[in-house]
């Protein structure tokens, strides 16, 4: 395979590819990790240069220097990830600092904490239906469970947490998430 931009040979199967692949991958890698200074960065832009390789492995030439194709082709990624990557830390230097965001109320951490101990059906109920105001069957509707089963979802969830958050300060006595509604 000649250059990046013209391909020309007389193609390969997936055998000789994967025999192409698994003996030059390591030295390619390599040779990206010493050209970008970053191992990661290296790994991909050649997982990438050789998924482009095997999409057009039908010209590919094995006598035509493919290692010096997939280099080239890894080392134009790098650069392009390089130049995406500098122009949205520059767009970001312009934004200035990020508004100062105040710390999370402690009410909230212990709602949180103690849903992330309820089991993850039961989260996702309480959450839908109290959270994002879902009625019970638009719930069963986006988890695609029954609505007798959202609801019993919802009425365990609501004890469990009732159980959890005893003794704290969202301890009213009482359910700390209202009853299910019916519609």
């Amino acid at each position: 395979m000649g250059p990046p931009d013209a391909p020309r040979g007389r193609g390969v199967d997936a055998r000789e590819f994967d025999a192409f692949y698994a003996a030059s991958v390591g030295r390619l890698t390599g040779q990206l990790y010493a050209m970008t200074g970053d191992l990661a960065e290296a790994q991909d832009v050649v997982q990438e240069a050789f998924a482009r390789a095997w999409e057009r492995r039908s010209e590919l030439d094995l006598d035509d220097a493919p290692e010096a194709w997939v280099r080239t082709v890894a080392w134009r990624l790098a650069i392009s990830r390089w130049r995406r990557m500098r122009t949205a830390l520059t767009f970001a230097r312009r934004q200035g600092p990020p508004a100062a965001v105040a710390p999370p109320e402690p009410d909230h951490v212990l709602l949180v904490e103690a849903l992330r101990r309820i089991p993850e059906a039961q989260r996702r109920a309480v959450v839908l239906h109290h959270l994002c105001d879902l009625s019970v069957e638009q719930v069963a509707a986006e988890t695609g469970r029954p609505v007798g089963t959202v609801k019993a979802q919802l009425s365990r969830g609501r004890a469990a947490l009732a159980r959890l958050l005893a003794g704290t300060e969202l301890d009213t006595g009482t359910n700390p998430l209202p009853e299910v509604r019916h519609g």
